[in-house]
Parts: C-alpha cells; structure tokens; sequence
C-alpha cells in the first residue's frame, strides 16, 4: 500500500488555534505502531505550479506563494502566512495527487492529510488553502489520461470549493453529503448535495449516503473516485453538529469503499476534517478508515 504524509511539515501556529495539527503525526504513528511497515510511507512531492494553476487563479496562486494575501484573506483562511504553510500545502495537494496515481497502480491509496475542499478557484477559506481533489482530478485528466472522476466528500462541512471550481465540468462529478447549518452558511452547488439535520444519527446517515451513492452511479461512470473520509460528523466533534458514532462512521467507509470495489473503480482517500474534543477520537476514526480500506482492497 502506498500512505502519503506531509505531517513533517508543520504550520508554525499561536497557542490555542483550534486546529488539530498534530493529529497527522499521531495517525502516522499510530499505524507504524500497528505494524504498517515504514516503507508504505512516502514523503510526496509537492504540487507544481502547473498542477495548482489547472484549478486555481494563477495570481492567486502566485500571491499565496510569495505572501502577498491580504490579512482579511488570510482570516478566511483561518492560518497566519508563512513559508510553512505555503510548503505544507503544496506537499498536501501532492499527495492527494500521489495517492490517486497509487490507486490507479493498486487499487487503493492514502494521504493521510488533504481533503481541503474549501479551497476555491481564486480563494483559500476554512484551514483551505489549495484544493487537492480538485487538482488532483485535473493533473490526472491532463497528465494520466483519466476521463471522468468522482469526488465523494463526506466530511460534515459541504465541500463548496470543489463544487464551485468544477461546476459546468461534466468530467468530474462532486458529491457532498453534510450537515444542512454548518459551515459554510452559503452553500455552493454540487452535482449531488445531500444536507442532513442536526444530531443525524447513524441509521438516517446511512440510509442516505447508500441513497446518494445509487445516485451518483446512476449518473456516472468515474474511473476514479477520491473520497474525503471526513472525522467530523462523529458525535464527539467540537465542529459537527452531527452525531454519528465510531462504528457508525466506519459503517460508511465501508458502504462507499464496498460501492467502489464492487463496480473495479480505483479509490484515493484523503482525511479531511476532524475536531473532536478528545483529539485521540479523531485519530482512532482516520485509522480505522484506513483498515476498512486495507481490509477490502488487500482482499483481491
């Protein structure tokens, strides 16, 4: 198997940000403790230039780069600038890529980062700075020769960044199923948006994402789907609003990765979010998202 990491990067933070950065090295580690043997762990390269530029303004590109955002810009982002964090984000958006490439090879791949899918066209927003699924799509499509893929985004905030750099884009289908009063307040428009109530529970969740996945593939046939395996609609996240339970949300990797298997479509995983209170919850679900996904792609 192949696992990206960029978790040796680390955003120079103030005390107290609410994001969780240390919960990449602990996944990472975690798993090298389970036996996952250190060669499965790649350092991936980071995105181009050319490979943000298919997804993202080119000036805005460059002003991430050289530092020229604006603080009311970097307040949507969530991040103070630094070279870090430009680092940090070009090796996460790599590693999506990288990951994808392995799924193509093997069926399967992992970053054990990404999923940064507020990220828009000209903008970063919500800890988002460059969209990996969505330039992980287009260098496939212009580099690989991929056609059409699939974006399941089942992180608890709607993947509104995605949607809006690949709307009109009938080569990607983006499909988002999320809390309806989360963030972001002002939705964008997916291919296929499901928005769940507050306090969702395992068996509503459930019985709509197996509805919206006979829906997507109903609509489409993707060579490849990358699937934001988001933490947060666990019922301990200090973000969701949901109330999902550990073994609920493995119930969903399980769906989507046995959707996947079942019809030979190659599958890139990538954590997105997770903010639960006890911040070893949110590494515990990542893990076993990457079990479930070892359990039935190693099973060929």
């Amino acid at each position: 198997m192949q696992l990206f990491y960029s978790d040796t990067f680390v955003l120079p933070l103030p005390p107290g940000h609410r994001f969780p950065m240390e919960k990449y090295a602990r996944l990472r580690q975690t798993l090298l403790d389970e036996g996952y043997p250190p060669a499965d762990f790649i350092l991936p390269e980071a995105a181009s230039r050319e490979d943000l530029c298919r997804a993202h303004d080119p000036v805005y590109v460059e002003r991430v780069c050289s530092g020229q955002l604006t603080p009311e810009e970097m307040r949507q982002i969530g991040f103070p600038w630094s070279d870090a964090m430009v680092e940090r984000s070009r090796r996460s958006a790599g590693a999506t890529l990288g990951a994808c490439r392995a799924a193509l090879a093997q069926g399967w791949g992992v970053n054990l980062a990404g999923g940064t899918h507020h990220a828009a066209h000209a903008a970063g927003a919500g800890f988002c700075v460059f969209n990996d699924a969505a330039v992980a799509a287009r260098a496939l499509q212009a580099q690989d020769g991929v056609g059409q893929v699939a974006v399941i985004d089942c992180d608890v905030h709607q993947g509104d960044g995605t949607a809006r750099i690949l709307e009109g884009d009938a080569s990607v289908f983006t499909f988002s199923i999320h809390g309806a009063r989360n963030y972001p307040f002002a939705k964008a428009r997916s291919d296929l948006d499901i928005e769940l109530p507050d306090g969702c529970d395992d068996a509503a969740y459930l019985a709509a994402l197996e509805q919206g996945l006979a829906d997507l593939f109903n609509r489409c046939r993707p060579q490849l789907a990358i699937y934001l395996a988001g933490a947060d609609p666990y019922a301990g996240d200090r973000l969701g609003r949901l109330s999902l339970t550990m073994a609920g949300l493995e119930a969903r990797d399980e769906r989507i990765l046995a959707a996947c298997r079942e019809r030979g479509i190659p599958v890139a995983i990538a954590m997105a979010g997770g903010y639960a209170r006890n911040i070893g919850d949110t590494v515990a679900i990542h893990a076993n998202t990457i079990r479930c996904a070892r359990r039935h792609f190693e099973q060929r």
